[in-house]
């Protein structure tokens, strides 16, 4: 198991604790108007690039980003049975590598991400204990912390822009009572950017630029507790279940 896969498990762990030990058991409500969710969650870009050195698109060059196991957490706000608003997010460091006819170069870059996602859900319900929803919205997606990996180029640095894609969403809630449920999702964001590796050394002080297609699977599982926030807060005009 990978120090990623472990830090990971760690803080699933952690977070699964933190909802336990930091929520009252009686707010609990499967029909509450707020959710939280500590999820493990897998990133597995897609990832397709176009490569230029000093202008000049490189034939057959091509980039891989890394797979990456990963916390995370979501927040949603029901406004009713049915609708409900979900923001995702967590912190991942990926490894991007040469592909192709750069491949020799082996990992041309690392980076830390921050990509949170928010979508619009619409929950079916009238399943028992199941309640499957579908969603969409939009991702945004920061890069920070960029090394220049092997760096068999010589870069000076690297820059990746900051990007927007449009997510669909689909998942699972699995109610085990007193607004504890079990939860799998899966979301899909097409989206792309720019990379650029500046004064190369290897090509004598050019700029070399990657047009890329991440593109990422996200796919998730963990547990969710549902509850009013007026319990939580003591309003308890607040409390009663969502229509």
């Amino acid at each position: 198991m990978t120090g990623t896969a472990r830090g990971a498990l760690a803080a699933l762990g952690l977070g699964l604790g933190l909802i336990g030990g930091s929520l009252p058991a009686a707010a609990g409500s499967n029909d509450g108007n707020f959710m939280v969710r500590v999820l493990g969650t897998v990133v597995d870009p897609e990832t397709e690039a176009t490569v230029r050195a000093g202008g000049t698109v490189l034939p057959g060059a091509d980039a891989d980003v890394s797979t990456e196991v990963i916390p995370a957490l979501t927040l949603s706000y029901f406004f009713n049975k049915n609708l409900a608003v979900e923001l995702f997010c967590c912190f991942a460091k990926h490894e991007i590598d040469g592909k192709g006819t750069i491949a020799s170069l082996g990992e041309v870059a690392d980076t830390w991400i921050f990509p949170p996602a928010l979508t619009l859900q619409y929950h079916f319900t009238g399943m028992g204990a199941f309640e499957p929803y579908v969603g969409a919205g939009v991702q945004y997606i920061n890069f920070f912390d960029t090394g220049t990996g092997d760096n068999a180029l010589g870069a000076t640095k690297v820059d990746i822009d900051a990007a927007w894609g449009f997510t669909l969403q689909a998942g699972v809630d699995v109610s085990i009572g007193n607004g504890w449920s079990l939860n799998a999702d899966v979301k899909k964001t097409w989206l792309d950017t720019t990379v650029t590796w500046h004064n190369n050394a290897a090509l004598g002080g050019l700029n070399v630029v990657g047009d890329a297609d991440l593109d990422p699977w996200i796919f998730s599982a963990g547990l969710g507790y549902r509850f009013n926030l007026g319990s939580i807060f003591g309003h308890s005009a607040d409390a009663g279940p969502i229509k």
